[in-house]
């Protein structure tokens, strides 16, 4: 292995670190973040996931506050829920744990969660606002995997860098971060021809897919930085879309998987809880102080 290992849960340490004065400013003053997870039907998928937000959250010195409901509630009923969660000034931040039942669009409730409120970033309003380069409140997958490449020593500023996967909220915002940060990029996706002659002149590739595999050690110019954002099961392990092993003996810094980018994610979604109260706590201020 010639690559350097990114460790992603050193990352996210250092970022708790920093939160945890964030979070005990915003305490002496009132305003101690809380979030909310809804999880609706069997929450076994997620339960894991679920845990890890709450210890990560609580470590942080965030409240976090769990709420399970039946598969067979109503699209009206679980709006009305985050309805009431949008007007609640003790509520800073709205968690919507998948997979849902079928009959309960994801998208949908993705919209119903007030743009303030909107820690996950999914909401078309936080997606968008990356356009203009205003990246409160990002979705976190993406702000994450463009933080660990600005841990690196590279210059950003005109880095060509390769996106393979344009998924809403992890593709295209990774290509938007980027080109914000003056980077030259080129998105892949699954009508791209010969993905590999992009990505072998790549300074960076990230990939975000869904496929194990998918990206070689061939398809890298030596030296490059590959994050790898995939998560996928196979054979009872979790590994990401590259092959690590023919990969790390070309890139010259890659993520691993699991322990790369999944705790920077964690960690940014607890950034945005306090980002998300600090903006609420400003937002309160300017409505109601007495004039």
């Amino acid at each position: 292995m010639t690559a350097t290992l990114i460790d992603g849960k050193l990352i996210a340490r250092k970022m708790r670190a920093a939160l945890a004065l964030d979070v005990a400013e915003l305490a002496r003053t009132g305003w101690s973040p809380k979030l909310v997870s809804i999880t609706v039907g069997d929450g076994s998928a997620s339960a894991l996931y679920v845990r890890n937000q709450q210890k990560q959250a609580e470590a942080t010195g965030i409240e976090f506050e769990q709420r399970t409901y039946p598969a067979e509630i109503s699209l009206e009923q679980l709006t009305g829920v985050l309805s009431g969660l949008n007007s609640d000034p003790r509520v800073h931040g709205i968690i919507i744990q998948r997979p849902l039942p079928p009959h309960i669009p994801v998208k949908t409730l993705q919209k119903a969660v007030h743009p303030l409120k909107d820690v996950e970033g999914m909401h078309p309003a936080s997606i968008g606002n990356i356009v203009y380069n205003d990246l409160a409140l990002g979705p976190c997958t993406a702000v994450a995997a463009v933080e660990i490449l600005k841990t690196l020593p590279l210059q950003v500023e005109g880095l060509d860098v390769v996106v393979i996967g344009h998924s809403e909220i992890v593709g295209k915002p990774i290509a938007f971060l980027m080109m914000g940060l003056g980077a030259t990029v080129t998105v892949c996706h699954h009508m791209t021809r010969q993905v590999a002659v992009h990505s072998r002149r790549a300074d960076a590739v990230f990939v975000a897919v869904g496929k194990p595999g998918l990206v070689t050690g061939d398809m890298l110019k030596p030296g490059a930085a590959l994050i790898d954002i995939g998560i996928n099961r196979v054979d009872g392990r979790t590994v990401g879309d590259a092959d690590f092993e023919s990969c790390s003996k070309v890139a010259g810094w890659i993520t691993p998987v699991p322990g790369g980018v999944g705790p920077v994610t964690v960690a940014t979604l607890l950034k945005n809880a306090v980002l998300a109260a600090q903006m609420q706590r400003d937002h309160y201020a300017a409505s109601f102080a007495a004039s």
